[in-house]
């Protein structure tokens, strides 16, 4: 639980840094990538500090691609 109260601390602090800057420049893209972005690095850090284990993304791929090919192989028969 605190592991999470220290993720969401270092991420309001990043976007007080970062945020007024982007406003000021007008970069409503970059800020709307940069949002999605820290969201989902805060979002990976919490499951991270609850001890939830993480598969690679490469299994996630080599998934897909089976799937894909399990699907594609009776249509090249």
């Amino acid at each position: 639980m605190l592991n999470s109260i220290g993720i969401l601390l270092l991420a309001a602090a990043i976007l007080w840094f970062e945020v007024p800057s982007l406003l000021d420049k007008k970069y409503k893209k970059e800020l709307l990538v940069f949002s999605i972005l820290l969201a989902i690095g805060v979002v990976l850090g919490i499951i991270l500090g609850f001890g939830v284990i993480i598969p690679p993304p490469a299994e996630l791929l080599s998934f897909l691609f089976t799937l894909l090919t399990d699907l594609m192989t009776p249509l090249l028969k």
